[in-house]
């Protein structure tokens, strides 16, 4: 997809990625919604974002990697020694295509921010 192009849902937002970034992602967005079926699935600051009670999870790509991105530090901290190994900004996590996050650490992230952010309502 083109700079000036804004992907409008996110199969738009994946279809435009090359196709190993995509397949990743589409990994990433399958077990994002399978820990989170209830969340609403939308593009927010121009990413595929995440709603659950305010936000949930984001996920977005650029050349030289990709990004999760938790909006918690709270969760953050909570899973620091399992993203030993990973570059952290933040409330981002960055992983590439050879060393992507484990779905089983993605969907324990999710569920503790579904959990954080019913306790905020």
């Amino acid at each position: 997809m083109a700079k000036e192009q804004i992907a409008h849902d996110v199969d738009q937002y994946l279809a435009a990625l090359p196709p190993d970034t995509c397949t990743m992602l589409e990994k990433l967005r399958d077990t994002i919604k399978a820990a989170a079926p209830e969340a609403e699935e939308l593009i927010s600051y121009r990413i595929p974002t995440y709603k659950y009670h305010g936000m949930l999870v984001h996920f977005l790509a650029n050349e030289k990697y990709c990004s999760f991105v938790v909006t918690s530090k709270t969760t953050i901290e909570q899973f620091k020694t399992e993203l030993a190994g990973y570059k952290i900004s933040g409330t981002t996590i960055h992983f590439t295509l050879d060393k992507p996050l484990p779905a089983s650490l993605v969907k324990k992230i999710v569920r503790a921010r579904l959990k954080e952010n019913e306790s905020k309502r």
